[in-house]
């Protein structure tokens, strides 16, 4: 007996979450790839304190759901795994760009690009394969994907796009080690212009600090 896995391809749909509205006041669109365990219209909750007027959210949902903690009641969601991943990026990847094209977004506005947890390294992935010119990148507590070389972001224009990363000082998963060398790598892929943010707590998101990004 033997077994042959195969690929196909076929069309498929998902959601993405909005808040606010797009119009002549508008002058910052805020791209955010929410965490692992997350529902877009839970995570946007975290931008109410911006600006609506000045502020525009587009919020991807990550495709892979599952039920939290075996209760069968609450419903998370993953973007990527181990397993077949470089295809699984393809397929993200081109769901936000769909995203985009169906928003048809105003280029004098600032783009922000904002990852938390997993959904940095969506971010970065999509930020290193589209050459997106963004106002600021933040990426916040969460790790770049190693793949990921100084190349793929030279073509950023430091006097016009701020990063800042930001993380908790007692975050479970940001050990000393992880930090030292999560701060190598920003710094050997960014060319040192990166903003350090850290705030007392663990592995969550501050609306305070999001509302002083600006």
């Amino acid at each position: 007996m033997s077994n042959k896995e195969k690929t196909v391809s076929y069309t498929t749909q998902n959601t993405y979450l909005t808040q606010n509205k797009l119009g002549p006041k508008t002058k910052n669109i805020w791209l955010v790839f929410h965490g692992i365990g997350y529902l877009s219209r839970y995570f946007v909750k975290y931008f109410n304190g911006l600006d609506p007027d000045e502020n525009y959210i587009i919020v991807p949902q990550a495709p892979s759901k599952y039920y939290l903690k075996n209760e069968y009641k609450y419903v998370g969601a993953s973007w990527l795994t181990k397993e077949n991943t470089a295809t699984e990026i393809n397929n993200v990847i081109n769901y936000i760009d769909a995203v985009l094209d169906a928003e048809k977004l105003p280029k004098e506005t600032n783009l922000i690009l904002f990852g938390f947890s997993q959904g940095v390294s969506v971010a970065t992935r999509w930020l290193a394969r589209n050459k997106i010119d963004c106002k600021m990148i933040v990426l916040y507590a969460g790790g770049i994907p190693n793949e990921l070389t100084p190349e793929d972001f030279e073509f950023l224009d430091y006097s016009y796009t701020t990063i800042k990363i930001v993380y908790g000082d007692q975050d479970q998963y940001l050990n000393p080690e992880r930090l030292k060398s999560e701060k190598i790598k920003t710094d050997t892929l960014f060319q040192g212009s990166v903003k350090i943010i850290s705030f007392k707590g663990g592995h969550e998101i501050k609306p305070k600090i999001i509302q002083d990004l600006l």
